[in-house]
């Protein structure tokens, strides 16, 4: 199980090699075509993503790239029923008025090429009206590996049209329910962000709670409840080596890293109080950071490691709060209606999200650390449990309907691009890792 997630992601040896600024194609243009994600009206960029020569595997990376593409939202892939030029050539000029007559603004071609046991892959971008190549690619991988091209193809295309990291060369953690709400089981599951390579990592013999990355993607910490209590949990993805995080003689929960991976915070209660604590994974020493005599759990570190949004009812209801790292100087940043849970700091420090509700509606929300410009990005019956993709931009959530199973969903910053997740099954707690290597 973990061999296969090992050899499919974390062993692929997948690297970008070089632009290609070949003298054939002159220099990269700046592009004349940009998609601008900080608008809420955006109109998506037709692009043109015909399959790559090469056989199956080329017409398999391109559906991904066009999969990926379309999901952010930002894009519209051009039917390929549309396509007039059929014959391209990744080393020789697309026949640009073919290209323009469809509407088509962006357009990739490739080719993919078998080395023996390995596969190289180039591609190009090209600005269709400009008649320029934006970019050029070339990536090599072990053939199972093929996916990964496409998502670093991806994120390539993406980087180049909006100013953007990507986000597709990642995975998402969660837990997989299945059975009646009676008999509900729970495992801790990983895919690749668009619902594929689905694998479990616990049998269901226990209930788990809140997986988190750590930095690396390498590793996951997650809360496992059992009749004797909850515990917290480290899990090697590389070597399925799993570790109990400490003995604390109560219940644990609510684990995340620190930005740098040396350090995890989480909530114990101790005679019926919930207090944040923090552990050096290191020395494995564990301090205290609160003593309020209310629940105070679901901490976040800032990318910098200096401070931590948690949610607290020291005000009477759940509410956000933000302290140094090592528990100085708690400050409320929350003070609109209703209660607010489940904070978590962006990649970039730029917004905290949370989960609000208000009355019998939940939504997915998003604030400045100093608690500004407060966003309402969802609403429904049960949304919950925000992650933020790692360049900040999206975030994905579970969403419950009345008498239905939880399921994966995405929204962006501004609230327009909202859509289920890829992934059909039922889940909860997703947690996004950072690109991978």
């Amino acid at each position: 199980m973990i061999s296969d997630m090992r050899r499919n992601v974390l062993t692929a040896a997948l690297a970008a090699l070089t632009l290609l600024c070949a003298g054939f194609f002159g220099h990269p243009a700046r592009a004349e075509i940009e998609v601008d994600v900080n608008r809420g009206d955006v109109q998506p960029l037709p692009i043109a993503v015909p399959a790559m020569s090469g056989g199956q595997i080329g017409a398999q990376i391109a559906q991904v790239i066009t999969s990926n593409l379309e999901s952010s939202g930002l894009f519209r892939p051009i039917d390929p029923n549309a396509f007039i030029e059929r014959d391209l050539n990744v080393t020789i000029q697309p026949r640009f008025p073919d290209w323009k007559a469809i509407n088509a603004q962006a357009l990739i071609n490739g080719a993919v090429v078998d080395e023996g046991g390995r596969l190289r892959v180039d591609f190009r971008l090209w600005d269709v009206f400009s008649e320029q190549q934006l970019l050029g690619l070339q990536f090599t991988a072990s053939p199972e590996n093929w996916r990964r091209i496409a998502h670093k193809i991806s994120d390539a295309v993406y980087e180049r049209l909006t100013g953007e990291k990507g986000y597709f060369d990642t995975r998402v953690a969660f837990v997989a329910e299945s059975g009646t709400r009676t008999k509900r089981v729970t495992r801790l599951a990983i895919m690749d962000q668009d619902g594929a390579n689905p694998t479990y990592l616990t049998d269901g013999g226990f209930i788990v709670m809140t997986p988190r990355f750590s930095p690396t993607s390498q590793e996951l910490t997650y809360t496992e409840l059992r009749p004797e209590g909850s515990s917290i949990y480290l899990l090697n993805l590389e070597t399925a080596r799993r570790e109990k995080l400490g003995q604390f003689g109560g219940m644990t929960f609510s684990p995340r890293f620190s930005p740098d991976g040396s350090r995890v915070a989480f909530s114990a209660e101790r005679g019926g109080n919930s207090d944040i604590f923090v552990m050096n994974l290191h020395s494995r020493g564990s301090s205290r950071l609160t003593a309020d005599p209310a629940i105070d759990t679901s901490p976040s570190f800032s990318p910098d490691g200096n401070q931590i949004v948690f949610n607290s009812d020291r005000g009477g209801s759940p509410q956000l709060y933000i302290m140094g790292a090592d528990g100085a100087s708690p400050r409320r940043i929350s003070f609109g209606q209703g209660r607010y849970t489940t904070p978590v700091w962006s990649p970039t420090g730029e917004f905290i999200a949370f989960t609000k509700q208000v009355g019998g509606a939940f939504h997915i929300g998003v604030m400045r650390p100093d608690g500004s410009g407060e966003r309402i990005l969802t609403t429904s019956y049960l949304d919950e449990g925000p992650t933020w993709a790692p360049n900040g931009r999206v975030l994905m959530f579970f969403r419950e309907t009345s008498g239905g199973a939880p399921r994966l969903w995405t929204v962006d910053v501004t609230g327009r691009i909202l859509r289920p997740s890829a992934r059909q099954g039922s889940g909860s707690d997703p947690a996004w890792s950072p690109l991978l290597n």
